[in-house]
């Protein structure tokens, strides 16, 4: 089969499209036929080589994180599919293989598509869908009349938080270019800061929970209209002892190294009085199940900006490192 693999980290030139194996798969696990696969900044950074502080696997890995397609095999003990089911998830973090013609995924972390949406667009969803619900229920426990603010509105999980808080009764404020208003306005925000001509620090808004999906100067000027005891949730910065404990298994190591390296945004927000938390998300077959839910009712839109041939992956995969994209990206396996 055709799988996009990692053979060396750095630039593009480091993953090739080549024939592999077929996955064998686990007890627990369910072999997908991938109709589409999802692409996000996650990709991109780990084939760069700056994930290897989080994880060490061996090479060359098939790339890939979430997937959309139908069941073809299944282990001795897996209970909640069948074979034809079809399919949509997150792969765990520390296996990946999304990019391939067939891939293996614990069936705790897949859900069925919801009706009457396409391989494509339901590849769309697991890790910016997840993401956003993660952060803005369970980290930022956002509550009706809130005061939400979320950097990078247009972009791929920014979409889906936009909706997300919207359903969780929340006011919504988000920054976003002129190019991405419109789609930002569409999706139930209520106010847009123009990120190219306001500086975020200077208005007059005070806010109960922030989510951050853009870093650098957006995360230190969103610090400036927290409310007093409120929190920064962030996916774009840099992780935090918390990170190393709640997400990537407790390691001491990793805690003392976040520690070190998120010290200054840590205390520029403690001087604030908020909080502050990376979020390096979970795989949740019970939550993208959610998430299908709000989609068959309506609740949710899944924005797709482009969808590329599996055979221009690289271009696509360039396309997201670009950051130019409105929603998520998309590559069709066939």
């Amino acid at each position: 089969m055709r799988a996009y693999v990692l053979k060396h980290y750095g630039g593009p030139d480091g993953a090739q499209l080549i024939d592999v194996p077929v996955p064998t798969p686990g007890p627990r696990d369910v072999r997908v036929d991938v109709r589409a696969a999802g692409l996000n900044p996650v990709d991109f950074k780990f084939r760069q080589g700056k994930l290897r502080a989080i994880l060490r696997p061996t090479l060359p890995l098939v790339l890939g994180n979430e997937l959309a397609g139908d069941v073809v095999a299944i282990g001795s003990d897996v209970k909640r599919f069948r074979i034809g089911d079809t399919v949509f998830a997150r792969v765990a973090k520390d296996r990946a293989g999304a990019f391939a013609e067939q891939a293996c995924v614990d069936e705790d972390d897949a859900a069925r598509i919801p009706r009457g949406l396409d391989f494509a667009t339901a590849a769309a969803v697991p890790l910016a869908g997840l993401t956003a619900l993660q952060a803005l229920r369970d980290e930022l426990g956002v509550e009706p009349g809130q005061k939400v603010l979320i950097s990078g509105g247009a972009g791929g999980v920014g979409t889906f938080a936009i909706q997300i808080a919207k359903w969780l009764g929340a006011h919504v404020t988000t920054t976003a270019s002129a190019r991405g208003e419109a789609l930002v306005r569409a999706l139930g925000c209520d106010a847009v800061i123009d990120y190219t001509a306001q500086d975020l620090s200077k208005v007059d808004d005070r806010f109960d929970a922030g989510l951050d999906l853009v870093g650098g100067d957006t995360l230190a000027q969103m610090v400036d209209v927290m409310k007093p005891g409120s929190r920064i949730v962030s996916v774009a910065a840099l992780p935090e002892p918390q990170t190393a404990i709640k997400d990537l298994g407790g390691s001491r190591v990793l805690a003392a190294l976040f520690w070190i390296i998120s010290y200054g945004i840590r205390s520029r927000a403690r001087r604030a009085g908020i909080g502050y938390r990376f979020l390096f998300m979970h795989s949740s077959g019970r939550d993208l199940g959610l998430l299908g839910d709000l989609i068959e009712q309506g609740k949710l839109r899944v924005i797709v900006d482009k969808t590329y041939p599996f055979a221009q992956i690289a271009e696509a995969l360039a396309y997201v490192e670009s950051g130019r994209a409105k929603g998520k990206v998309v590559v069709a396996m066939h």
